[in-house]
C-alpha cells in the first residue's frame, strides 16, 4: 500500500492498523530547536480519544503518545518525529461475524477489489483508528504556527442545524458534541439517542477555522492553500465533501454579494469587510479568518441489518456487532483541526523557503 505520506515540506507518514498492536507517525521537516514533550500533544490525543461519552464508541483507548526519536533535551532537533500510541483495546472477535461479508458504504468491498486482502478486524487502515496519529501530528505542526488559533465545531448532524446567532466557542467544550449553540447542543443529545436506539447513525458537518494567518501562505496554482487544505481534509475517513468559505453557495450568489470589499482601518492596515472566499483568494491566504466546511457520511457499521453481498459472491444481509460512533462526525473535529494545522505548517515553511520572511 502506497500513499501513506502528506505534505510537501512538513511531511507526515502515517502507519498501523485499528487492531495492530500499535499506530504511529514519522514526521519529517519539523523545524530544529522548537520545545516539545508528550505533553504538548496529549491533550489533543485526549480531545479525540475514543469512550468519552455515550455518543462515541466505546473503545476505552488511553491513547498515550511516546516520542521516540527527533527531540532531545526537550527540543526539536530537525530529524524525524516519530510517535507512537498502542492499541490496547482491541476486540477482534466483534469482527469475525463479518469477516468474508462487505459491509455497504464501507471501505470492505473495494480494499478486497484492490489488494486482493483485508483486514476485517475494525477495517484495518480504513478505520478512524489511524486518525489518531494525525492529530498527534496536527498538535506539532501548532507549534510551528505558533500564534495561529486553530478550532473546531461540529455545525449539524443530520438534518439538525445551529442556529449561527447564538455560536459560542467555550460552549464548544461544554457538551459532549463539540457544539458552539448550547441549545441545539442540547437537542442533539436526545436525537442521537434516538438514533443509537435504533441501532442507525447518522452524518453531520463540521466546521474548521484559522485565525491570525498572515497573507501570503499558499501559491496560485498547483499548491493553492484552499487546494492542499481540501485535499486534507478530504483524506480523512467517511468525508464526502469540502468547502472553502461560502463554497457551493457561491454558485448562486451575486457579484455583489460574493465580493470581499476592501477598506483601510485606524491604522491604515487592509482589512476586509466579509470573509465570502474563507481567508484565500487565488490560492493564497489574505489575512481573513480561513474557513472550511465537511460533510461527513454516516456510520458504516450499524446494528441494523442492511442488505450486501459476501466474498464467494453471496447475497447476504450484514448487522455489525461492536463499539461504533452513532454520529462518526462528532470526533471528527480534532482531527479536521489537525488537518488544517498540519496543511498552514506545510504552507508556512514553503512561504519561507520561497520567501525567505515570516
Amino acid at each position: 500500500m502506497s500513499f501513506n505520506t502528506y505534505g510537501r515540506l512538513f511531511r507526515v507518514t502515517t502507519w498501523g492498523e485499528s487492531h495492530g498492536p500499535a499506530i504511529g507517525c514519522v514526521i519529517d521537516g519539523c523545524p530544529p530547536r522548537i520545545p516539545l514533550s508528550e505533553a504538548d500533544i496529549q491533550p489533543y490525543l485526549d480531545a479525540r480519544r475514543p469512550g468519552t461519552s455515550r455518543f462515541v464508541t466505546q473503545r476505552r483507548e488511553p491513547d498515550r503518545v511516546r516520542i521516540l526519536s527527533g527531540v532531545f533535551e526537550g527540543l526539536t532537533t530537525g530529524t524525524p518525529i516519530s510517535l507512537m500510541i498502542d492499541n490496547m483495546d482491541q476486540r477482534s472477535k466483534d469482527y469475525s461475524e463479518i469477516k468474508d461479508r462487505y459491509r455497504p458504504g464501507h471501505a470492505d468491498y473495494t480494499y478486497d477489489a484492490k489488494y486482493g486482502h483485508r483486514d476485517y478486524r475494525g477495517g484495518g487502515r480504513s478505520s478512524a483508528r489511524e486518525t489518531a496519529t494525525r492529530v498527534a501530528a496536527g498538535a506539532i505542526a501548532r507549534k510551528i504556527i505558533d500564534g495561529v488559533t486553530v478550532r473546531g465545531a461540529v455545525i449539524s448532524i443530520g438534518d439538525q442545524d445551529i442556529d449561527r446567532d447564538r455560536w459560542d466557542w467555550n460552549s464548544v467544550t461544554d457538551n459532549p458534541l463539540w457544539c458552539p449553540d448550547p441549545v441545539a447542543a442540547k437537542d442533539w443529545e436526545r436525537y442521537l439517542d434516538s438514533i443509537r436506539k435504533d441501532g442507525n447513525s447518522v452524518g453531520a458537518i463540521v466546521e474548521v477555522q484559522a485565525d491570525d494567518v498572515p497573507p501570503g501562505w499558499g501559491s496560485p496554482v498547483y499548491a493553492k492553500l484552499d487546494t492542499e487544505l481540501a485535499a486534507g481534509l478530504m483524506s480523512i475517513n467517511a468525508v464526502k465533501g469540502v468547502e472553502i468559505g461560502d463554497g457551493f453557495a457561491a454558485g448562486r450568489a451575486k457579484g455583489t454579494y460574493n465580493a470581499d470589499e476592501m477598506r483601510l482601518d485606524d491604522d491604515g492596515r487592509i482589512m476586509f469587510l466579509a470573509n465570502h472566499s474563507g481567508g484565500i483568494l487565488g490560492g493564497i491566504s489574505n489575512g481573513n479568518t480561513i474557513v472550511a466546511r465537511l460533510a461527513i457520511k454516516p456510520t458504516s457499521s450499524m446494528l441494523t441489518p442492511t442488505r450486501s453481498v459476501n466474498a464467494k459472491g453471496e447475497e447476504v444481509d450484514v448487522s455489525t456487532r461492536g463499539r461504533h460512533d452513532p454520529c462518526v462526525g462528532i470526533r471528527a473535529v480534532p482531527v479536521a483541526e489537525a488537518m488544517l494545522a498540519c496543511t498552514l505548517a506545510d504552507a508556512f515553511l514553503m512561504h519561507r523557503a520561497q520567501i525567505g520572511a515570516n
